[in-house]
């Protein structure tokens, strides 16, 4: 697999091979390997000299967002393989946020301390038992450092302000598992086949589509939640039905 040349870059916005590594955070002996593997086109040669632009950014940009989402490098290749090769750096980008409306945030590596800071509270071992049973903070071979869930840290605090038994925690998590996933899939399939070949088909500009597309997981994510207050509520109604 290859990317075929693009036109020169104008010598502003060129980069030398180590200035590229370093804007993307990987070592010049990466990024040739990817240039090995045909995951970016071949730089602009002067010389001995090989010069990189906007292009080059935005597919090793691309590649390390794969790579943060469990991506194999065959996969990745796979992935990338179907980007037309004319696509521009703002196409390329667009391809970057078409993964951030399912994926999750990506976990940090936390200390117990700054845990503690982040949660605005002490925390003992069993508060930190019941965020690991609902999955906000994971172990790791290091004592008191664990993978944080950023994202869902606000309502694991709040479930331990209730004094949610674990049991019943893990029995939540399970529900919503199961039905987010499904529901994901699902969005995902619909995001697939309706919204992304229509976005295609559309004169909208490459930055418009991504402006588009970020606000398509908080209004579906919103919907999801007024779906099931609506049905709790519907659930109520029908249990004092049943008792009177």
């Amino acid at each position: 697999m290859t990317i075929t040349d693009r036109p020169e870059t104008p010598r502003s916005e060129t980069l030398s091979v180590e200035q590229l590594a370093s804007r993307v955070g990987m070592t010049v002996r990466t990024v040739r390997f990817y240039a090995g593997r045909g995951l970016i086109p071949p730089p602009r040669r002067e010389g001995r000299n090989g010069y990189y632009g906007p292009d080059h950014l935005a597919r090793l940009e691309l590649v390390r967002e794969l790579q943060a989402h469990g991506f194999t490098l065959s996969a990745i290749e796979g992935y990338i393989e179907r980007i037309p090769d004319g696509a521009t750096p703002a196409e390329v980008a667009l391809h970057r946020t078409l993964l951030a409306p399912w994926a999750p945030h990506l976990p940090e590596t936390v200390s117990r301390d700054e845990l503690e800071t982040r949660a605005g509270r002490r925390l003992a071992d069993d508060d930190i038992e019941l965020l690991v049973a609902i999955g906000v903070v994971e172990p790791t071979p290091k004592d008191d450092v664990f993978q944080l869930a950023p994202a869902h840290l606000a309502i694991g605090i709040a479930f331990l302000e209730l004094g949610l038994p674990t049991q019943a925690a893990l029995a939540t998590r399970k529900i919503f598992t199961a039905h987010g996933r499904a529901i994901a899939e699902e969005m995902t399939e619909v995001f697939r086949s309706q919204v992304w070949p229509h976005l295609r088909e559309s004169d909208l500009a490459p930055e418009d589509m991504t402006a588009m597309i970020e606000r398509f997981k908080p209004l579906t994510v919103q919907a999801l939640v007024t779906a099931y207050e609506e049905a709790v509520d519907e659930s109520k109604r029908a249990t004092v039905r049943k008792r009177t």
